[in-house]
């Protein structure tokens, strides 16, 4: 399905949007709420409490996010251990196996910032990670 298939939440039809208000609509974590979706980049808010952890997973892209509220720890392949909070800005290059745990005492509210079609891949075929791994 392409990319402009998808709605996201702000768009011609709505240029703004506040995230104190998603957080009433949403409700208590976990949620996530698509925020810009078009044919160069998916926007997704995510919130998850403390303690919930994604899957570890690689992309064929690079992938960034903005730390908006909390405290996140990500283990990026290659890398030490980065502890973010918000107002933090983080990044997994391509190929790169990461897993992203939310740690603190309240949610926490990430922006990835992805292209459209990404998804999370899982087994990584042998010699196509970095450095050839």
């Amino acid at each position: 399905m392409p990319a402009t298939a998808l709605k996201g939440l702000l768009g011609p039809g709505q240029l703004h949007a506040r995230v104190e208000d998603l957080k009433r609509e949403k409700g208590p974590a976990p949620w996530s709420e698509k925020v810009v979706v078009n044919d160069q980049i998916v926007g997704t808010l995510i919130c998850q409490p403390p303690g919930h952890p994604t899957d570890r997973h690689y992309h064929l892209t690079d992938e960034w996010w903005v730390v908006l509220e909390g405290e996140i720890d990500w283990e990026i392949e290659g890398a030490d251990v980065v502890h973010a909070r918000a107002g933090d800005l983080v990044y997994a290059p391509a190929m790169h196996y990461h897993h992203i745990r939310p740690t603190g005492d309240r949610p926490s509210i990430r922006l990835a910032i992805t292209p459209p079609g990404e998804f999370h891949r899982h087994d990584r075929p042998a010699g196509s990670g970095p450095n050839g791994r």
